[in-house]
C-alpha cells in the first residue's frame, strides 16, 4: 500500500512540471474513469443533484454530474501543482479578486468561509502566499500514512500556518486564532448530529454545523466567505476574497447556518459543476427520516 502510494505521489510530482493546460487535459480523462467506474460516488453526486435542483430535467443534471466529475479528476492530478510548484509559479495561476488584505488591516479575529468547492485547495495555498497573516484550518487524516505525510506537508511548505486535527479538542484553534491566526473554515459538511441543526439546503434538511456562528461570536470575530474556481485549460484559477459580513454572527446559531446555507447555494448555482457532490450532504438525517442515499 505503502509503495503504491509512493509510486502515485512520484506520478503526480511529474506531471505538476507540464503546463497547465496539459494537466487539465489529462485530469478530465481520470475525471472521465473516474465517471465511469466510480459507480456509488456517481450514484451520490447523481442523487445530490436531483434533490438540490429538481428544476433542471434529467439530462442536464446528468451532464452536470459528468462535467463534476472532469473538475474532481483535475482537482485530484492538479494538488501536485500545489504541492510542489514555485510560489512565483502559483502567484502567476492564481488570480485574486477583491480584499484579500482584509484580514492584515484588521485588529480583530478573523474567520474566513469557504465552501467545498473543487479548488478549495486553491484558496488554501492563496491565503498563505497573498496575505501576511498566519492561517489555521482543521484537518481531516488519511487513512494512508504516506499520503498523509505529503498533503500535510504541501499544505505547510510555505511556513504559513499550522493545521489541527478534526479529532483533538478545539482548544489548540483557539488559542492560535487568539495569537493572531486567521481561521480558514469549512462549514458545509456533514459531520453527524452533534453540534449542528437540521437546516434547509436547497430546501432539503441537512445537519448543518452551529460551531462557526458560536466561534465567531464567542471570539468576536469578523467573518469574510472566500470562493475559489478552476478555470478552463491551463487559464488558471480565480479566488474571490468577498466583502465581510456585517451582521454575521447574531445572536441566533441557527439563523446564522440558515444565512449560510443560503449563501453557499447562491454561490452554487454561480457554479454548479464545481461543488463537491460527491459528498454525502444529507447523510445524517432528521429522526424518523430514512436515508436519501440508496
Amino acid at each position: 500500500m505503502n509503495i503504491a502510494a509512493r509510486l502515485l505521489l512520484a506520478l503526480v510530482w511529474l506531471l505538476h512540471w507540464l503546463p497547465l493546460g496539459l494537466q487539465a487535459l489529462i485530469g478530465e480523462m481520470l475525471g472521465a474513469l473516474l465517471w465511469r467506474f466510480g459507480k456509488s460516488r456517481r450514484q451520490v453526486a447523481q442523487r445530490n443533484l436531483d434533490l438540490c435542483m429538481p428544476e433542471l430535467v434529467a439530462p442536464v443534471r446528468e451532464r452536470l454530474v459528468r462535467e463534476h466529475f472532469g473538475w474532481l479528476g483535475r482537482s485530484l492530478l492538479e494538488r501536485g501543482l500545489l504541492w510542489y510548484a514555485s510560489p512565483a509559479r502559483l502567484r502567476r495561476l492564481i488570480r485574486v479578486e477583491g480584499d484579500v488584505h482584509f484580514a492584515d488591516r484588521t485588529g480583530r479575529p478573523v474567520m474566513w468561509l469557504v465552501p467545498h468547492f473543487m479548488a478549495l485547495d486553491v484558496a488554501g495555498v492563496a491565503t498563505q502566499i497573498f496575505q501576511k497573516r498566519k492561517v489555521g484550518s482543521i484537518y481531516q487524516a488519511q487513512s494512508n500514512p504516506v499520503l498523509d505525510a505529503a498533503m500535510r506537508r504541501g499544505r505547510l511548505r510555505f511556513n504559513g500556518g499550522e493545521i489541527f486535527s478534526r479529532h483533538d479538542t478545539a482548544l489548540p484553534l483557539v488559542r492560535a486564532i487568539k495569537r493572531g491566526y486567521v481561521f480558514f473554515n469549512l462549514p458545509d459538511m456533514d459531520f453527524g448530529p452533534r453540534d449542528a441543526a437540521f437546516v434547509p439546503f436547497f430546501g432539503v434538511p441537512a445537519a448543518t454545523l452551529l460551531a462557526p456562528s458560536r466561534m465567531a461570536r464567542s471570539l468576536g470575530m469578523t467573518v469574510q466567505p472566500v470562493v475559489a474556481e478552476m478555470l478552463p485549460g491551463g487559464r488558471g484559477y480565480r479566488v474571490r476574497f468577498l466583502e465581510p459580513w456585517s451582521d454575521w454572527p447574531s445572536d441566533d446559531p441557527e439563523a446564522d447556518a440558515l444565512r449560510m446555507n443560503q449563501w453557499i447555494e447562491t454561490e452554487v448555482r454561480r457554479n454548479p459543476a464545481q461543488y463537491l457532490w460527491v459528498h454525502k450532504r444529507f447523510k445524517t438525517r432528521p429522526p424518523g427520516q430514512r436515508s436519501v442515499y440508496r
